[in-house]
């Protein structure tokens, strides 16, 4: 029986996990060439060149020349509950519609902001990892979906304004992050200069 994207995946990471020394970036191989192998219609691109002023996560899938997800990689055995929590991931769960957050064993994916799926395919034992089996077929149908996931059409004035505060917060993480790299005599604090002294005087950050 030919070994399926999965296996392969789990074979890499216990080579990787074998030589010893390894860090979240030594497994990102292994998880771009599973997301190859399971859409080869897509590319997925480690590290990104910095996305927008929220930052940007360690993978863009990008398909007919448009990003359709994101990927955030942590370190195996990172427990995914505390690293949800963070200011980073919270910024990104706002900011990115298609989200994967991965310790490369637990999957989650996150679709405007909720966790729509995970799963784990199994635990980390002496350098071997002791597959769930019973997970893994689980796992393979999340990251196709995750792949394969299209904004979905809006269809109502209430899901667009939904959609249009989505952008509103983003905008805004954006500009105040801008504000606090950009000198003070940079073209964005003068813009907010002149908003203050001709249209809105309270205006803040």
């Amino acid at each position: 029986m030919a070994a399926t994207p999965i296996h392969n995946y789990i074979q890499s990471l216990e080579k990787e996990l074998a030589a010893g020394n390894t860090t979240e970036h030594s497994h990102r191989p292994a998880l771009k060439t599973l997301f190859q192998s399971l859409n080869s219609a897509i590319t997925a691109t480690n590290e990104p060149q910095h996305i927008t002023a929220v930052g940007a996560p360690d993978f863009r899938i990008i398909k007919k020349k448009l990003a359709t997800g994101y990927v955030e990689c942590k370190d195996i055995g990172i427990n995914l509950d505390e690293v949800i929590k963070t200011e980073q991931l919270q910024r990104y769960l706002k900011s990115f519609h298609n989200l994967l957050v991965t310790d490369y064993l637990e999957f989650r994916w996150y679709v405007g902001g909720k966790l729509r799926l995970q799963q784990t395919l199994g635990t980390l034992v002496k350098n071997k990892i002791k597959q769930d089996k019973d997970n893994l077929q689980e796992i393979e149908g999340i990251l196709t979906s995750f792949l394969n996931n299209e904004p979905e059409p809006i269809s109502s004035p209430k899901e667009l304004a939904g959609h249009m505060a989505h952008l509103a917060h983003m905008i805004r993480e954006i500009i105040i992050n801008s504000l606090k790299q950009e000198f003070v005599t940079g073209g964005l604090h003068a813009q907010w200069h002149a908003f203050r002294e001709n249209l809105i005087p309270e205006l803040s950050v």
